[in-house]
């Protein structure tokens, strides 16, 4: 299952200082994350994004500024397959950007008049009465302005469990938490909640 990160604050920070353990907890994964990875940041003119087919940890991240919002993702591809650049996230569809970690198909958009997390909670709804099984499923979905995170999983919660930390103004989500960083505390199972 992939990684992905989330992280929000008042004002701006480096982005480079939040991939860094980003990438390191990528690297030293149980299961292999370097199948490429993405990133969106937010900044006054909208969404801007970068995709990599290579691992995180082998990417120049000295090359971005700053931002105050940041969503990333670092991909572990199913069955191996599909290793090309366009499959990587975040993806967008111009208004918003969405990443998860899970088997998922399809996208919540249609389900959004207004409310992102309304939205997510109902594609969730859906795709849990539809599905046979869903062994992990979390997702981050941002406009800029509204952000939300749907977090659900059937088995392995040492793996798939979302953690969280304020740390001052900055307010970070991810799979993991960081490597050697104290701190953060565990989002509860089937949740869907507005960052």
């Amino acid at each position: 299952m992939c990684r992905i990160l989330y992280a929000r604050a008042e004002t701006p920070f480096q982005i480079a200082d939040l991939l860094k353990p980003f990438a390191e907890l990528s690297r030293s994964s149980r299961e292999f994350q370097g199948h490429g990875w993405g990133c969106a940041w937010w900044e006054r003119d909208g969404w801007h994004q970068h995709h990599d087919i290579r691992p995180v940890w082998e990417d120049d991240l000295a090359q971005f500024g700053s931002t105050s919002l940041l969503l990333a993702h670092a991909r572990s591809a199913f069955r191996d397959e599909g290793i090309v650049i366009e499959n990587n996230m975040p993806f967008s569809d111009g208004e918003s950007v969405f990443i998860f970690n899970g088997e998922l198909r399809g996208y919540i958009r249609r389900f959004d008049k207004g409310d992102k997390c309304a939205a997510t909670a109902k594609a969730v709804e859906i795709i849990n009465k539809r599905s046979a099984y869903v062994r992990a499923m979390n997702i981050i979905l941002s406009d800029g302005e509204q952000s939300c995170l749907s977090t659900s999983y059937n088995e392995d919660p040492d793996y798939f469990q979302m953690h969280q930390k304020h740390n001052g103004n900055l307010h970070l989500v991810c799979s993991q938490p960081f490597p050697g960083d104290q701190d953060w505390t565990r989002i509860d199972n089937h949740t869907t909640i507005e960052l």
